[in-house]
């Protein structure tokens, strides 16, 4: 039993203490060009709520968890000394000493205390150290003590070079180039017997349960116990002679962290007499330490440039290889108590304390396992194992991906390699014989098995197959090739046997296989886990971890434990396709990263989560555009025009990194989980809106919300003015219209009276056109009656001239013959009938002769009265005798005219004349 306990012990334990002590808890470096300001940072202090306060050479720095921002003093010197006190924070400098106070926008505004100082003049001093008392300050340069209290400051002269003050006992230690003394009043008393630190410069001072701890620069630390001082004991006190001590730290613990100029920090524990050293090489910016600061589980270190920030009691701790030669890890295992590392650069393992690597083992490692007691290495150019740092080649089969033991075969395993499949076999005498499993040759990056003579089979780019291999393991039966439409794509598909189930997963979607039809399906227990890679499985227990850049692990029973695992280092460090896992107990764990690996607690993380509250965030800003807003009253209220941009900033300076939820409700609605606490919120419309912001911890848990209120006021055309304005304008634009239909009634009314007054005066006009119409009706008929019968008349007068003239010899008196052919000339020429033609016509078409002659003024009479008769449109038969002419002499005339009239031969005379006006 006894041998048994010892072996367990072996396993378990030793390792940790071979390499163990090489894992450091997480460090983030906080760089000069990320907080921009100079790299000395002389002092640290923090608020309740984990707000960060820097005395840097450039001004006083404040570090809220989300931003930096360089407060400097007015003449804008060093600020050597911080001290957060009773919600504010008092800062030292050259000649120059105050407080700083958030104002209502959020920023800090400085008041100096030196004006208080009366009767004294500054003698080039530089304030170092800031230490509260009761309801006094102490402020301390290397010549003089400052005490401030009640808005006085009272001098103190010590009358030696002041290098530190401490409080122990309720007393003011003070320390210098004289010696220790304590300090009553005004009045400083020198300690007795303390010869040991006679020409020893004190750096730092700090009470602990069994005295005070005294550190000096080049001499290590004494204890001051009952008035009486020795050297201290601790482990540590060799290294601060060496490394030069420069401040000491009091951790809630009980560990005690001493900075050193030379070589960075020690955390010392007194209760095991045991240390950890944390340098540049293992992670520090820099190894000169000039401030130290703890902060619940942080620990803040204000180094010569840089800032540095630890997480203390870390569940996971990490090993770094600052060098670069370890590479990238692939795998790990563990082999009679030593640690072994397989990389893109070869095999190491650690002794002493450090990194060894396996001569011969150069080249890219895929994988290392314990193989029936012995350990096997997986390599580029074929299998080794690995034995007191010695490597021995047993395959040369290249390319060993991942070897599995045949279900229900002892000492016999299937490897997949560059080139298909390897069988090892072991005979009693322990010898390894390995041989190449035929047909198959294409590479196999992972197996597993759906029973012994079934075999699962992943190509690295051309997906899945199923393998029957013979009884005794040597040969491929038969290969079936899975090109499912279900499966989009066959580019590096990892399979699994998860329960007597083949799992796969493809682009972050999981199947499985469905013996029973022989179909590949979705597998829909593992939707949740959509986009997870599993990177280990053990005991019920599965652990996926998101492939997108969070890089979170999902530890989980698929039931009811549930636990994320998150954090800085681990997202930037693990690299995608090479995760893995290594169990050491049921709650430790080791995991390959890509300058080292990590080791993670599971129970340790259970604890603190389980203690863990997430804080309410704090706001920290509201920018409307770059215009800052008061972040101390109840409601804001935004112009709506300058309402387009609007950047509302929160901090939980408490978390390492802290995640957000918001959620905003009003006239637009939104949510959104967050990595910073900076939310832009672009043209929202106008009304009251609820901004709930929480802080997200690593367990995805909610903090309670902090609530901010805000207004966006409606634009000026929506104002309660312009809603009056709109009111009255509508009244006027009412009575307006009103008025307007009024007049608009009164005018249609005139127009209608108008248009019927116009209506019965164009009915009358046409009333009087008809009857005008009738009248010249009237008289053309009057005129063609006329002219008929002067045309009749003239007609019977000419017939009878032409009886005469014919029977003139028959008439006896040739006298009265003549007389009486006189009389009939006469009567067809009688004027009287021309005269009553042409009034009629006058009086039908008005001055029609008048206008013919002004155009054609060489008309005769004769011709005029021939021009009326064919405007009449009377034939030359008709005009014949009204003219008392032949019909050939009207045509002739007719011709006479048409040349006075100058009308081309086409022209019809009658037409230009009925046209001519």
């Amino acid at each position: 039993m006894k041998s048994v306990i010892n072996q367990f012990l072996l396993l378990f334990i030793f390792p940790f203490f071979t390499w163990g002590q090489n894992l450091l808890p997480p460090i983030h470096n906080y760089r000069i060009f990320e907080y921009k300001a100079s790299g000395k940072n002389w002092g640290l202090s923090a608020n309740d709520q984990g707000e960060l306060y820097t005395a840097n050479n450039m001004g006083l720095l404040q570090y809220n968890g989300e931003e930096w921002t360089l407060n400097k003093l007015p003449n804008k010197t060093i600020i050597r000394s911080v001290a957060q006190i009773g919600g504010k924070i008092y800062t030292g400098s050259y000649e120059e000493f105050g407080y700083w106070q958030k104002n209502d926008l959020g920023q800090l505004d400085y008041t100096s205390l030196t004006h208080l100082i009366k009767g004294h003049t500054f003698t080039s001093e530089e304030f170092w150290q800031i230490v509260p008392f009761g309801q006094a300050i102490l402020f301390r340069s290397f010549s003089k003590i400052y005490l401030y209290q009640n808005g006085q400051i009272q001098v103190i002269d010590p009358h030696m070079i002041v290098t530190n003050i401490s409080l122990y006992d309720g007393k003011i230690i003070v320390a210098g180039d004289k010696g220790l003394f304590n300090m009553t009043g005004n009045e400083l008393k020198l300690t007795a017997g303390l010869e040991l630190l006679q020409g020893k410069t004190i750096n730092d001072m700090v009470p602990l349960q069994d005295g005070l701890l005294i550190g000096t620069k080049l001499h290590g630390c004494f204890l001051l116990k009952d008035n009486v001082l020795e050297p201290w004991s601790g482990l540590v006190n060799s290294e601060l002679k060496l490394y030069q001590l420069n401040k000491i730290l009091l951790l809630d613990n009980g560990k005690i962290v001493f900075g050193t100029i030379k070589n960075g920090i020690y955390i010392y524990d007194p209760s095991e007499n045991s240390q950890i050293n944390l340098n540049r090489e293992a992670g520090l910016q820099n190894n000169t330490v000039l401030s130290l600061l703890q902060y619940r589980a942080q620990l803040w270190v204000g180094l010569d440039n840089g800032i540095d920030r630890i997480q203390l009691n870390a569940p996971i701790t990490y090993y770094t290889d600052f060098s670069g030669v370890l590479g990238t890890v692939y795998d790990m295992a563990i082999h009679d108590g030593a640690l072994y590392l397989g990389s893109n650069t070869g095999i190491y393992y650690f002794e002493d304390n450090s990194l060894r690597f396996v001569e011969g083992s150069q080249g890219h490692v895929w994988d290392t396992e314990v193989v029936d007691g012995e350990l096997f290495c997986g390599h580029n150019t074929g299998t080794f194992t690995v034995k007191d740092g010695i490597l021995e080649k047993v395959s040369n089969f290249a390319g060993g991906y991942q070897i599995l033991n045949v279900p229900g075969e002892k000492s016999t395993f299937i490897q997949g390699t560059y080139n298909g499949l390897a069988k090892y076999s072991r005979s009693a005498s322990g010898d390894w014989k390995v041989v190449r499993v035929s047909g198959l040759d294409f590479p196999v990056k992972q197996i597993c098995f759906e029973n012994p003579t079934t075999i699962w089979a992943a190509h690295p780019y051309k997906g899945f197959y199923r393998l029957k291999i013979n009884d005794n393991f040597d040969k491929i039966l038969n290969i079936t090739d899975f090109n499912s439409d279900v499966i989009p794509n066959n580019y590096n598909v990892k399979i699994y046997n998860i329960k007597n189930q083949i799992l796969f997963d493809s682009e972050g979607l999981w199947y499985n296989y469905d013996p029973i039809s022989d179909k590949i399906t979705v597998f829909e227990q593992f939707k949740a886990y959509s986009h997870k890679d599993l990177i280990y499985q053990d005991d019920g227990h599965f652990w996926f971890m998101d492939n997108d850049s969070t890089k979170e692990i999902m530890y989980t029973d698929l039931k009811n434990d549930h636990l994320l695992i998150a954090g800085t280092q681990l997202k930037e460090r693990v690299v995608p396709e090479a995760e893995h896992v290594v169990k050491i107990n049921d709650s430790t764990f080791l995991f390959t990263l890509s300058d080292g690996f990590g080791k993670i607690n599971i129970s340790k993380l259970k604890r603190q989560l389980d203690n863990f509250t997430a804080p309410i965030p704090e706001l920290t800003s509201f920018k409307v555009g770059n215009e800052r807003r008061s972040i101390n009253g109840s409601t804001l209220e935004i112009p709506f025009k300058k309402s387009n941009d609007l950047t509302i900033s929160f901090a939980s300076p408490s978390l390492m990194r802290a995640r957000f939820f918001y959620e905003l409700k009003g006239s637009s609605s939104q949510s959104l989980s967050s990595d910073d606490g900076h939310f832009n919120f672009q043209n929202l419309s106008y009304g009251n809106y609820v901004l709930k912001v929480s802080t997200v911890g690593v367990d995805n848990k909610k903090s309670q919300p902090k609530i901010v209120n805000f207004e966006i006021l409606p634009p000026w055309y929506l104002s309660t003015a312009s809603k009056l304005g709109y009111l009255l304008a509508l009244v006027l634009a009412v009575l307006l219209i009103r008025a307007y239909n009024r007049r608009k009634l009164e005018r249609k009314h005139n127009i209608l009276k108008e248009r019927f007054r116009r209506e019965q005066a164009k009915h009358l006009e046409l009333l009087e056109k008809e009857k005008l119409a009738k009248e010249v009706k009237m008289k053309q008929k009057e005129l063609a009656n006329i002219t008929l019968n002067i045309a009749k008349k003239n007609e019977v007068i000419l017939d009878v001239k032409n009886m005469l003239l014919v029977n003139k010899e028959k008439f006896p008196n040739q006298q009265r013959y003549r007389t009486f052919i006189k009389k009939l000339d006469n009567s067809i020429n009688n004027s009287e009938d021309w005269k009553r033609f042409e009034v009629n016509f006058k009086e039908l078409h008005e001055d029609f002769f008048e206008r013919l002659l002004k155009t054609f003024p060489d008309l005769t009479p004769k011709d005029l009265k021939l021009a009326a008769y064919l405007k009449m449109n009377l034939s030359s038969k008709d005009i014949a005798p009204l003219m008392a002419i032949t019909t050939r002499g009207v045509e002739i005339h007719r011709y006479r005219l048409r040349k006075k009239l100058k009308l081309q031969s086409s022209e019809n005379i009658s037409n230009f004349l009925i046209r001519f006006k």
